[in-house]
């Protein structure tokens, strides 16, 4: 496949490791094979809460636990992602720990985002209106054009 010059050359996929995400990562690879000398980036925000439960809970611990929970995390890209990137697409795999789509927006200005792409989770319309959707506040508050693939049902 011949790669296009292209404006864009910084991809940020963001994941949840959820099956929707995979699906979304496909379409991230995709638009960085295709715009020549692209690069992706790859990221994963912990909930501030849960990475407080979890310190709290094992404080006692012979073991550093944010160095077990990147090795897990690093674990998990190592096998679900990154065997996807050709080696011709340089690869950045980045965490962040707290809300999701303001690290993400903080994430994008950090690295001059070129365009972000994202997977969209289902969500029935009661929880919506409530919560929102992580998708829908990244597409409208990004300063660059956000991919926002829908949940994946199948073929």
């Amino acid at each position: 496949m011949e790669t296009q010059p292209s404006i864009i050359k910084r991809i940020l996929m963001c994941t949840d490791f959820s099956p929707n995400a995979g699906y979304a990562f496909e379409f991230a690879v995709d638009a960085a094979v295709r715009r020549e000398n692209a690069q992706l980036y790859l990221l994963h925000v912990i909930p501030e809460p849960d990475a407080q439960f979890w310190r709290t809970y094992i404080y006692d611990s012979d073991f550093n636990v944010d160095e077990k929970a990147k090795a897990d995390l690093d674990d998990k890209i190592d096998r679900e992602y990154r065997p996807k990137v050709p080696v011709s697409v340089p690869f950045e795999v980045a965490f962040r720990i707290g809300k999701d789509y303001q690290k993400i927006l903080e994430y994008a200005d950090e690295i001059s985002a070129d365009m972000i792409v994202v997977g969209r989770q289902g969500m029935n319309p009661l929880k919506k209106i409530f919560f929102g959707s992580v998708a829908e506040k990244i597409a409208t508050r990004a300063k660059c054009p956000v991919i926002v693939v829908p949940k994946f049902m199948g073929k």
